[in-house]
């Protein structure tokens, strides 16, 4: 359990900054392509503002993904000796294809400016951002394998892989990167939102804050879509790989067929049963699980105990990931109405602005479903989480996780301060810039 809380705590602080970052490269990205087409100094200094931030989140990223990397030798070495040649290689794919690319052409991003042209300037922060997105196709691609192992056979008591492609190219790891890809782009595209919010509604530098958020708005509206949408493959692709999960998902105790969907529930864990259940749609589960109303959806019930997900957590989670994921789409929808007179829109903006911190809730809900539903097991139904602990002692693990949470927290406090700053200051004026 202490390892767990340990991966669990590096985990979620590392997709508060990985999510930022990586959609931050790609407006910044969009935004320069203009700035390049159009050679428009005041969109040079919009960028500059925005960069700032983004490598903000980039520093404290890479810096917490080393550390998360480091505990499948320290806390999981049992796991790592089984599953690492399948495992282990999409790992070591991400830091020799991407990392490096991308850790280069930062560089040259942060450095280059009127030092390479224009065009080379921009074609460095595209590669960027190209990285960062092949980097988390290579990571979710693992994680995808831990939740539906394929391409492997065992050997000599262990995991060896035998069909690379089938590992990469299964439904499971392209539904899964299409999924958290977007939503990572929701974070960043929120997060754009709130701050040029934050400065219109102080009058600051108004129109470049304007334009920064329309392309955030249009960029944010796609993606809400495509994470919403994509959930529905994705609620189907669990249902036939991981049915303990969608039943912890529902709160769904009974196998029974026209499965309902129920609105409003509370899982009484301990009784085997719902204690609410409020505005039922009948077949509607067996719809979203296997497109059709009269289809058996499995109960929790017909699952042994020690099979099943902590059921509340997961329940729960998955209830506030939906609402969050149907928000998105709406608020951002209603922008789009706004376009003309955005400036104009106050309240909207302000809505904007304290909707900040629910994207960054929604992708952890969405971490803690993915990753609390798969238990028992670490590879579903070949590897028990129990079994790929390390054989160390629990007072180390201890001791490890008090300084990871103090040493990430610390971490944070300090990049949330870097970042306010960088907010509040906004873009300086002329002068003082170019001094």
């Amino acid at each position: 359990m202490l390892s767990r809380l340990q991966f669990a705590a590096a985990t979620m602080f590392h997709f508060i900054f990985v999510p930022l970052s990586m959609g931050l490269a790609v407006l910044i990205a969009i935004m320069e392509t203009r700035y390049v087409r159009t050679g428009d100094q005041n969109l040079k200094r919009l960028i500059k503002f925005w960069g700032k931030i983004f490598i903000a989140t980039f520093v404290v990223g890479v810096v917490t993904g080393l550390t998360l990397e480091f505990q499948f030798g320290t806390n999981w070495s049992r796991y790592s000796a089984f599953v690492g040649d399948v495992f282990g290689s999409l790992l070591a794919i991400e830091v020799l294809a991407t990392f490096f690319l991308e850790s280069t052409f930062i560089a040259v991003w942060i450095f280059g400016w009127d030092r390479v042209s224009p065009r080379v300037h921009l074609a460095a922060i595209w590669l960027v951002a190209i990285a960062a997105v092949n980097s988390a196709f290579w990571i979710l691609t693992a994680n995808a394998w831990m939740q539906n192992p394929v391409g492997y056979v065992i050997r000599n008591g262990r995991a060896e892989l035998v069909d690379f492609l089938h590992v990469i190219f299964q439904w499971f790891a392209i539904l899964e990167v299409i999924h958290t890809v977007a939503a990572a782009f929701v974070v960043a595209g929120f997060f754009v939102l709130a701050v040029s919010a934050y400065q219109i509604l102080r009058r600051h530098h108004v129109e470049l804050f304007t334009y920064a958020f329309k392309v955030a708005l249009v960029f944010t509206f796609i993606n809400a879509v495509i994470v919403a949408a994509e959930g529905d493959f994705h609620a189907k692709i669990v249902a036939a790989k991981q049915p303990a999960k969608l039943a912890a998902m529902e709160a769904q105790w009974e196998t029974e067929s026209w499965a309902p969907m129920v609105l409003f529930q509370i899982p009484d864990v301990e009784n085997e049963r719902n204690i609410v259940n409020l505005v039922r749609i009948p077949g509607a589960l067996s719809i979203l699980a296997y497109y059709y109303p009269s289809a058996v959806v499995k109960g929790l019930k017909d699952f042994p105990p020690e099979d099943r997900p902590p059921v509340a957590l997961t329940f729960y989670s998955f209830r506030l990931m939906v609402l969050l994921g149907f928000y998105f789409p709406i608020l951002t929808f209603f922008g789009l109405l706004r376009w003309r007179r955005i400036a104009e829109s106050r309240r909207y903006l302000k809505v904007v602005l304290y909707s900040l911190p629910l994207p960054f809730i929604a992708v952890q809900v969405g971490w803690i479903v993915t990753e609390v539903g798969r238990q028992p097991w670490i590879v579903y139904n070949l590897v028990r989480t129990r079994d790929a602990v390390s054989p160390i002692a629990a007072s180390q693990v201890a001791v490890s996780l008090v300084a990871f949470v103090l040493v990430y927290s610390l971490a944070g406090l300090i990049a949330a301060f870097v970042i306010t700053r960088f907010v509040r200051r906004g873009i300086p004026d002329q002068s003082e810039s170019h001094h």
